[in-house]
This record gives C-alpha cells, sequence and structure tokens, in this order.
C-alpha cells in the first residue's frame, strides 16, 4: 500500500517527464443556457436558447494532454485538426497549458472535430445537459496528412518518456490513428522498449500489441469475445483483462469503475480498489484522468500496482468536477491518498 512519502517522490519526477500525446484532439464547447432568458423566434414560432456565457477546452485526447497538464508533466502533442475557428481555439487552450503544439498539424482537408454541449439552467437552478451538437470528420485521412504525422511520430518518440495513444474515433481511418498510424506505433513501441507506450481505443484495443492498455470491462470484453451481450462481471473483466496482457505483453489496466482497476499482467491480476467518493459525480473524461495518472506514474519509476493507484487518485478528484471534465493537481492526489488509505483501512 502507497504511503504519503512514496506518493511525494513519485509526483517530484512528474515535472522532468515528458509525455507525448497522439490522437484525435476535440474541442468541447460548452454553451451555458438561462431558460429564464429564453425567447420566441418571431421568424419560426420556436423557443430561442440564449447563450449566457461560453466555455470551451481541449477534449478526447486533449483531456489526457489537460490531465497530464495539471500533474506537472511536461506534454507534446501530436495530431491532425482543421485550419478553422474551432482549431484557432483549441490551439490556444492547449498553449494555455504549456503544451507544445508545434507537431499539431493544420488542414483545410479536415474540419476541427467538435463537441457542442448546450447546459440548460432552469429557473429553479437545476442545470442539465440537452442533445449534444458533433462535428466530425467522416472521410478517411488524406494520405498525405497521414504520412506527415507517420514522419513526426517517428521523429518524436526517442525524445519522450511516454507515449499515449487516444484511439477513440469509431469510424475506422477516418479519424489520426489509422490502421498504418497503428502498426507504426506497434512498431516503435517494440524498438523504444525504455518509452511506456499507452494506448486507449473503444474500439480497437485488442489490436494493439507492445502496449500498455486500458480499457474498460466493456471494451476488454469486447476485444476478447465480440459477440458477448451479458453484463460484464469482475471475473468475466479480470479474464478478459488476462487475455489482452497476453496478447500484448504488456501490463493491462481495466477500469472497473467504482471497484477501481483490474490489474492484469504476467498471468495474475489483482484489483486496486477505488476512492470512496459520496455525493454527485460526472464521469466524463474519468478514463483520460485515469489514464494520465498511470501513465505518469510508469513514466517516474512506479510499479504497475502503483500506477494503477495512481490512476485512481485522479479520476476520484476529477468525477466529483461536475458538467465538465476536470483535472487533478499534485495537491488533490495527495488529499485523495488520504482519502484512500482511511477508506480501506490504512492509518
Amino acid at each position: 500500500m502507497m504511503d504519503a512519502g512514496r506518493l511525494d517522490t513519485l509526483l517530484g519526477g512528474f515535472e522532468r517527464a515528458r509525455v507525448l500525446v497522439l490522437g484525435d484532439y476535440f474541442l468541447d464547447k460548452y454553451l451555458d443556457i438561462e431558460r429564464a432568458l429564453a425567447e420566441v423566434s418571431l421568424e419560426t414560432g420556436l423557443e430561442a436558447h440564449q447563450v449566457v456565457r461560453v466555455r470551451v477546452s481541449p477534449g478526447a485526447a486533449g483531456n489526457v494532454v489537460s490531465n497530464l497538464c495539471a500533474l506537472g508533466v511536461q506534454v507534446t502533442a501530436l495530431g491532425v485538426i482543421g485550419d478553422d475557428g474551432e482549431g484557432y481555439e483549441l490551439l490556444r487552450e492547449l498553449r494555455n497549458r504549456a503544451v507544445k503544439v508545434e507537431h499539431v498539424i493544420r488542414s483545410r482537408d479536415r474540419v476541427t472535430p467538435t463537441y457542442t454541449k448546450p447546459m440548460m439552467q432552469e429557473p429553479d437552478g437545476r442545470v442539465h445537459e440537452l442533445s449534444r451538437l458533433d462535428i466530425k470528420n467522416r472521410s478517411p485521412l488524406p494520405e498525405a496528412l497521414e504520412r506527415a504525422l507517420l514522419g513526426r511520430l517517428a521523429e518524436l518518440v526517442p525524445q519522450v518518456d511516454g507515449v499515449i495513444v487516444g484511439d477513440q474515433v469509431p469510424e475506422r481511418n477516418c479519424g489520426v490513428v489509422t490502421d498504418r498510424v497503428r502498426e507504426a506505433v506497434i512498431g516503435l513501441a517494440a524498438q523504444h522498449p525504455r518509452v511506456v507506450f499507452a494506448a486507449d481505443s473503444r474500439l480497437r484495443i485488442g489490436e494493439y500489441r507492445h502496449v500498455v492498455l486500458k480499457p474498460n470491462e466493456h471494451e476488454a470484453m469486447r476485444a476478447v469475445a465480440p459477440n458477448h451481450s451479458e453484463p460484464v462481471t469482475l471475473e468475466m473483466a479480470a479474464e478478459a483483462g488476462l487475455a489482452l496482457a497476453g496478447r500484448a505483453g504488456k501490463p493491462v489496466f481495466v477500469t472497473v469503475g467504482d471497484q477501481g482497476i483490474l490489474l492484469c499482467a504476467e498471468g495474475a491480476c489483482q484489483r486496486i480498489p477505488a476512492v470512496p467518493v459520496k455525493g454527485p459525480i460526472d464521469i466524463v473524461g474519468a478514463g483520460d484522468s485515469t489514464l494520465a495518472g498511470i501513465v505518469a506514474g510508469l513514466c517516474c519509476g512506479a510499479t504497475p500496482a502503483e500506477a494503477a493507484l495512481l490512476g485512481n487518485l485522479v479520476a476520484s478528484v476529477t468525477i466529483r468536477c461536475l458538467g465538465t471534465t476536470g483535472t487533478a493537481s499534485q495537491a488533490d492526489v495527495r488529499r485523495a491518498l488520504g482519502e484512500w488509505r482511511a477508506g480501506h483501512g490504512a492509518t
């Protein structure tokens, strides 16, 4: 069990850790709406929502980046975005977090993926999200952009301590992590064993080799049993995690909600309990924050079990950030360790 001294040692290395985040960078745009100010459109007779504030933040791979930056890690971003206003806003937000963005490719052949999230505040103060508006690339990544991305990836890997791959776009080859890019990642991971490679993918986690994996229980089960349709028990998730670890040749961190993380490695599986959290929570982005904690820890010498606990600590902070994708500072992580130790009987 980790104590405060060991945590301080690991956190002390974060500012020297260099992590490359390759993936699909989205812009998360929140529109804060007040129902009490609603008007009726003279032209259509429909309700005209009144936006009183616009909030933007990096999403998808950008959320992993935000979490790493909040922990003090040095981050380089690698991806492809549009040469558009959303791309400008996204790069501005990344720069505000001290992210190195010179390797992000901007192209008029792509749009900057954007999730627009209308947040309605009712007269009684209750806030809830309306139907989301999505802007995504729905055609394959052009070959010229793919080549440029592969060149930058090969150039950057020897300069970093860790590489995180955010493979989140459902449509195959329409995101940044195409089949060719995935194969390049696998090859580079084999060539650079000193670099921590980790991947997160909703649909293709089972296609990675030589790479640390972080699926949730459903993603792990889908990777080893595509036709499984029943609820996934802890035992099933553990078996799926072990199968994935055998394929990848690296530890697999299966997140299982409030049960924590199943660490599957070297033919064995152990559960790292979550931090007990009371009150309302928002799990959007929890997987990204977990991954950031895991990889930051591994880059600084944490054992896989310690890295799993770090992932749990970070996520326990971010899920308490309601209506937004939150981050955790080192001070937050220290407090979370105290909660974890208290909740699990440590003194």
